[in-house]
């Protein structure tokens, strides 16, 4: 059985990071966000390292590339809820652009592991 152990991926890692600041960031959105906005960009931060670590214990580097693809999808939809959270003021520039890079340097990281498969 093949087995990838996630505490030692950086990406597991940057995103539990990531993680955590969303978290911290949407105790700053108004309170009649709790179950739209926020409740939404909360699952998403946790989906990608959820599926990263899932997808680890899977017997196969296929079927660990599956979960790693739903990881990168979870990445893009919870990047657009940080353009969105942007666009209607919830976050400042600065917010926004130093997450948007994370998330963007997570999705490279994603990419480039899935890639390693054969």
């Amino acid at each position: 059985m093949i087995n990838h152990n996630f505490r030692k991926l950086n990406i597991w890692k940057d995103e539990i990071q990531v993680a955590k600041e969303t978290y911290a960031m949407t105790r700053l959105f108004p309170k009649e966000e709790r179950y739209g906005l926020s409740s939404q960009i909360q699952h998403c931060s946790v989906s990608i390292p959820s599926n990263i670590t899932e997808g680890s214990a899977r017997s196969t580097d296929k079927h660990f590339k599956q979960y790693l693809e739903n990881a990168l999808g979870s990445s893009f939809e919870w990047e657009t809820k940080l353009i969105i959270a942007f666009e209607i003021e919830y976050i400042s520039m600065k917010t926004f652009e130093h997450l948007e890079n994370k998330i963007q340097h997570i999705q490279n990281q994603i990419i480039k592991f899935m890639n390693s498969f054969k």
